[in-house]
């Protein structure tokens, strides 16, 4: 990709220029180190070069073959929005993000890598969720636009929302603020402990109940921080496990996973716009709400 450096990049040092581009010191690095991975005027120099108005920086961070992170597979997967830098996916229950032990061709990073056979695709999820939870998915189609959104990501700059039913009814709105580690006893199970404990990690969730019937609620959530396991931790630590959470709660025989929703998520395209993106609701949630008298009307 060119850039032409304007009047306020006249007298930048190249390596400035590339921060001021968003680019992490990884990936300066990276081009660095291969042929033709940072050219002015078509030309390969160090980072300490003095730019000029009018000069063209040449940046080559187009995937390779070997870097390929994933085998293509033909699943089924909704795209909520595509350019050339992002694709953003309403990832369907139980789907795997990443290839694991035993998932080695039924992940999204599969799927992504089939829709873009043809060209090298390296999966860069910005934001994940887990295997049992559903909905938007921000994916880096390159390594500029990684950084830039994991930089977006990391100062607070995406806002986040999420639906859940869960066990009981109640009602109101608030924010849980309790701190979170892993367990002694697993490296996956977290629990809520106080800020100064070894290993805790601030962690706020804000939520409103939308809706209580048959001994469920549907309730909005907003994750202020971003810490693993956050939601179920904290709504199991209020009393309101989510409804078929078999690690913080119960089972449950009207849904075979945790009853979350990554619903809605809101950052600013590497071009600069800001935009917000939905996903619906899954089936199985929806036949959930619907079998204990959830009205859904409000969650949209």
């Amino acid at each position: 990709m060119d850039f032409t450096v304007g009047a306020e990049g006249e007298g930048l040092l190249l390596r400035t220029y590339l921060r001021r581009l968003h680019l992490s010191s990884r990936l300066i690095s990276h081009l660095k180190a291969i042929e033709s991975g940072i050219e002015v005027n078509g030309e390969r120099c160090t980072v300490r070069r003095i730019l000029h108005m009018g000069d063209i920086v040449s940046l080559r961070y187009e995937d390779s073959e070997q870097g390929a992170s994933a085998t293509p597979s033909p699943l089924p997967i909704e795209v909520l929005y595509e350019d050339t830098d992002t694709v953003v996916v309403n990832k369907p229950p139980k789907m795997p993000t990443h290839p694991s032990h035993g998932h080695h061709d039924d992940t999204l990073a599969n799927a992504l890598a089939y829709r873009y056979s043809g060209t090298p695709f390296v999966f860069r999820p910005i934001n994940r969720l887990d295997r049992n939870t559903s909905g938007v998915v921000l994916v880096a189609r390159n390594a500029r636009a990684a950084s830039i959104l994991s930089d977006e990501l990391q100062s607070g700059g995406f806002d986040k929302t999420y639906l859940a039913v869960c066990d009981g009814e109640f009602s109101g709105a608030g924010r849980i603020i309790k701190a979170l580690r892993r367990t002694e006893e697993s490296i996956i199970v977290r629990e809520t402990c106080r800020e100064d404990d070894t290993g805790a990690s601030h962690a706020e969730t804000g939520y409103r109940v939308l809706a209580s019937a048959g001994g469920k609620s549907l309730v909005k959530l907003f994750p202020y921080t971003g810490r693993t396991h956050q939601l179920r931790v904290h709504l199991a630590s209020i009393g309101h496990p989510i409804t078929g959470d078999d690690l913080y709660g119960k089972a449950s025989d009207l849904i075979p996973r945790q009853a979350l929703h990554a619903q809605m998520l809101t950052f600013t395209l590497v071009g600069g716009e800001r935009i917000t993106l939905t996903a619906p609701l899954p089936d199985d949630i929806l036949n959930l709400c619907r079998a204990v008298g959830l009205d859904t009307d409000s969650a949209f």
